[in-house]
C-alpha cells in the first residue's frame, strides 16, 4: 500500500509577538506528523518555546503536550513530531511581548 503525504503552509512571512498561534490544519486522515518553524527574522534575543494544540473541531484547542523551541536565529530551523492527534492541528507560542519572530511554519503529514 502506498503513503499518502502532504504538505501544508500554515504560517507564512507571520511576525509573531505576544501571543500567537499559525493556522489550523485538518489532518484527521494521518497517522503521524512533522511541524517545521523556520525563522525568517527574529527581533532580539528569543528565548521561547512552542507548543502542539490539537482540536475536535478546529475552533477549541488544547495542549497536546509537545513542545519545541522556537528558532532563536534568522534562518535557523526547528520541528516537533506528533502522532494520535485526532483531527486538527496547530502550533501556539506566547513570545514575549518585547520580542518577535518572523516565520514560516509548515505541516508535512503522513497517512
Amino acid at each position: 500500500m502506498l503513503t499518502q503525504s502532504a504538505t501544508a503552509v500554515v504560517a507564512r512571512n507571520e511576525r509573531w509577538s505576544g501571543p500567537s498561534a499559525s493556522e489550523p490544519y485538518e489532518a484527521g486522515w494521518a497517522r503521524e506528523a512533522v511541524v517545521f518553524v523556520r525563522a525568517l527574522g527574529v527581533e532580539g534575543p528569543l528565548s521561547c518555546e512552542a507548543r502542539v494544540q490539537i482540536s475536535a473541531d478546529g475552533f477549541n484547542w488544547v495542549d497536546e503536550g509537545t513542545r519545541f523551541a522556537l528558532p532563536a536565529a534568522d534562518g535557523a530551523v526547528t520541528f516537533a513530531r506528533v502522532s494520535h492527534f485526532g483531527n486538527w492541528l496547530r502550533i501556539a507560542a506566547d513570545v514575549p511581548a518585547d520580542r518577535a519572530i518572523t516565520l514560516i511554519c509548515t505541516w508535512h503529514v503522513k497517512g
